[in-house]
């Protein structure tokens, strides 16, 4: 064999071979400092896929640093757009349809019908609602759809955003508060946005809800960005708000799907195209929602017979003392129901949130407390109906519970509210705090009524109540309650049923004498 010479083992073009070495240095530092899953394009992506990626260069996306990544229509083959079709307010929505992304576009026509049906519910004087597109990402099998609405009611034209993460692989769905790594992480990123809004917002209606993180995306050079609508955490006349958080801070706050959206948000895009249906049949991903609060905490085992359990609720707020009534529950760490009527919510919204983000029960009340046993179907379902829009749109929360207004029921109401998914929650105490404005005599009525699985009925509209409530929660306390919401006390409940308390079932007479008890919970006759 033939010795190579050193004449044939020098390269033809030494600046090439320089400039690659470099390149696949660069690649091997980078996968050094990150992890594999922030370079790889998805479930398949790794070491290798890091480094073909550092030789191939990914081309710089589009977009404003305050803004989210745009990517040119014409780039996705076979793009069409759909208009939706709804029945109610004067709607002008369109949304983007791609090839072999069928549960894409079924989870926009749906959510979209959905929210402008909210709207329309919801907002006094609902004039229009317009909507229109863009897409933030189209890469390594992500596709990120922003929508950006005019909502016109009596007071106006308001603008809102909302951002979906579609995942072409499995046929999923997510919104904006999936990218971030759990209800920890959009509690950590709530914290750097608050900071970073400063006097331009009221920093106490910046909350961890998913109903504020419901359009998040990234700028071309990563960093995180979300958007608020107008009116959500600042005065309405001040318009929608951005917040963007340095890409260093907000890595570590994502879930691994957050990264892969980052990824393809910062990549861009010359030609895309969905080759193949997906594997899955589509629809939201079944996963906890970052910013949707379960009204349980794990921590409270109320079926535990050494634990004594007691549900305050408060009705017909939220009203001018409630702040103040929830910083009281903080300083014991005791949760509450609240049923809300709308008037109210609509008049302080952003105290309906703050329960909700403080891990209080939010539950349904009606709009204007009629008398429902004495209403049609149509008027019972109307009445109920406005009260969930309203809650939804503020907290991102639908509501299973309500309470007919005076206790006044029939089997009329429990079928409406089977329908509707909502059990039906009257008391087993009543302080009677609507005719005795006394607060020591409302307090005094709570306490000696409490005992295990008690619901007692209050208003928080009341001055008198939310005084009697600081001698309530203190002497509870001292009892060895647990103060639980509802659903806590309850565990699962049956849509249209009616629950008064939560008292524990007496174990059957030959049942094993092991000092187990279950609890369960009592209709109401």
């Amino acid at each position: 064999m033939n010795k190579l010479s050193r004449t044939t083992m020098t390269p033809d073009h030494p600046v090439i071979t320089v400039g690659v070495s470099l390149v696949v240095l660069a690649g091997m530092v980078l996968l050094s400092v990150r992890p594999p899953e922030s370079l790889g394009a998805g479930p398949a992506g790794g070491v290798a896929h890091g480094i073909a990626d550092a030789v191939e260069q990914r081309l710089p996306a589009s977009g404003e640093p305050d803004a989210l990544t745009v990517v040119d229509p014409a780039a996705l083959t076979g793009l069409e757009e759909e208009a939706l079709e709804y029945d109610g307010v004067p709607a002008e929505v369109s949304f983007p349809v791609l090839p072999n992304a069928e549960p894409l576009t079924a989870f926009l026509r749906e959510r979209l019908a959905a929210e402008v049906r909210a709207f329309d519910t919801a907002s006094p004087g609902a004039e229009s609602y317009r909507a229109g597109w863009s897409v933030t990402a189209a890469s390594d099998g992500l596709i990120g759809v922003r929508m950006a609405n005019a909502e016109t009611d009596s007071e106006g034209e308001k603008e809102t955003r909302a951002t979906y993460w579609y995942d072409t692989g499995d046929g999923t769905t997510r919104g904006s508060q999936s990218l971030l790594d759990g209800q920890s992480g959009l509690a950590a990123l709530n914290a750097l946005v608050r900071d970073r809004l400063g006097d331009s917002a009221d920093a106490g209606a910046v909350l961890p809800v998913a109903s504020l993180y419901d359009s998040v995306g990234f700028n071309p050079d990563g960093d995180l960005v979300v958007e608020f609508d107008a009116g959500q955490v600042a005065a309405p006349g001040a318009g929608p708000l951005t917040a963007v958080v340095e890409r260093a801070e907000a890595e570590p706050l994502l879930s691994g799907f957050g990264r892969r959206a980052q990824r393809a948000a910062t990549t861009g895009v010359e030609e895309f195209s969905v080759s193949a249906a997906p594997q899955g049949d589509g629809g939201p991903a079944d996963e906890p929602v970052p910013g949707v609060l379960p009204p349980v905490d794990d921590a409270v085992d109320c079926a535990d017979p050494e634990v004594k359990c007691v549900a305050l609720t408060y009705d017909d707020g939220p009203g001018g003392g409630t702040p103040e009534l929830l910083d009281l529950l903080a300083e014991y760490d005791a949760r509450a129901s609240f049923f809300v009527t709308g008037l109210p919510v609509m008049e302080h919204p952003r105290t309906v949130r703050r329960a909700y983000a403080e891990g209080h029960e939010i539950a349904n009340h009606t709009l204007n407390h009629p008398d429902l046993a004495g209403m049609g179907a149509d008027g019972v379902h109307a009445d109920l109906d406005t009260v969930q829009a309203l809650v939804y749109r503020e907290t991102g929360y639908t509501m299973d519970l309500m309470r007919p207004p005076y206790g006044s029921t029939n089997d009329n109401v429990g079928s409406v509210t089977r329908d509707m998914g909502l059990a039906q929650v009257l008391w087993s105490i009543d302080t009677n705090d609507w005719k005795d404005r006394d607060p020591s005599v409302v307090a005094d009525r709570a306490i000696d009524g409490a005992s295990d699985g008690a619901i007692i009925l209050m208003h928080d509209i009341h001055p008198s109540t939310i005084a009697a409530s600081h001698k309530i929660v203190r002497e509870l306390d001292a009892q060895g309650y647990r103060m639980v919401t509802v659903s806590q006390l309850l565990g699962d409940t049956e849509p249209g049923e009616r629950y008064v308390d939560g008292v524990p079932d007496e174990p059957p007479a030959d049942a094993p004498s092991d000092g187990a008890q279950e609890r369960s919970h009592r209709p109401g006759d």
